[in-house]
């Protein structure tokens, strides 16, 4: 049966598919052979020299050198590095909390996606795909799921941050906590005090020193 059918057959609905590889390919830490099986959370590290790609149903995915991609079926998991991706079946690539998608599923959308440096770069080939940006809070995720919504028109390129929605942003060049301790009511009453017991001592002292006993 392996020998008749087609290779890209093999490929089901289960969420199985067939990587290819030109040398150089990692699943799951073990070389593979040129033609393996993949399955549903199955880790593919390229290596410098190697490349890739996936055969699904109604997919195809090219893994570029130096990519780290976990396989989840409809998505791929995009640890780092870039790939490319010709699906006509919805396909989805996730960064992080950041996920890019076609804008309109059943018809072929092509696009490419680089993670890189902490920045993802989209590009729509052919069609568009959308960037979702959800945020790392619970509620605020639920609330607006798509409020980060970007959409990228085909011969479009766009870029964006790696870091979920929302994300805390400390300011550069300051250390981490001083201001917000120094800006506390605790901080400010002893500031406050010590400023007035240095005055008192160099306003209300006379010549011979203070005693609790003396009026």
């Amino acid at each position: 049966m392996m020998a008749i059918l087609p290779v890209s057959l093999l490929a089901d609905d289960n969420g199985r598919a067939m990587l290819h590889s030109s040398g150089g390919v990692l699943v799951n830490r073990n070389a593979v052979p040129a033609t393996s099986a993949l399955f549903p959370d199955d880790l593919i590290e390229t290596q410098k020299n190697g490349a890739a790609w996936i055969d699904g149903t109604g997919s195809r995915v090219d893994i570029n050198p130096e990519t780290v991609v976990q396989y989840e079926g409809d998505e791929l998991v995009l640890e780092h590095g870039s790939l490319s991706v010709d699906t006509s079946r919805g396909m989805r690539v996730r960064v992080g909390c950041v996920t890019v998608s076609p804008v309109n599923s059943a018809e072929r959308t092509v696009y490419d996606v680089i993670d890189m440096d902490g920045k993802i770069t989209v590009s729509a080939l052919k069609n568009e795909a959308y960037i979702d940006a959800r945020s790392n809070r619970p509620q605020q995720a639920k609330q607006s799921e798509h409020s980060g919504r970007t959409i990228v028109r085909e011969s479009e390129q766009k870029s964006r941050e790696e870091k979920c929605g929302g994300a805390e942003i400390k300011e550069s060049g300051r250390l981490a906590g001083r201001g917000a301790i120094m800006d506390s009511p605790w901080a400010k009453g002893a500031g406050l005090a010590g400023i007035g017991g240095l005055l008192c001592l160099a306003l209300c002292r006379g010549d011979d020193p203070i005693s609790p006993w003396r009026p």
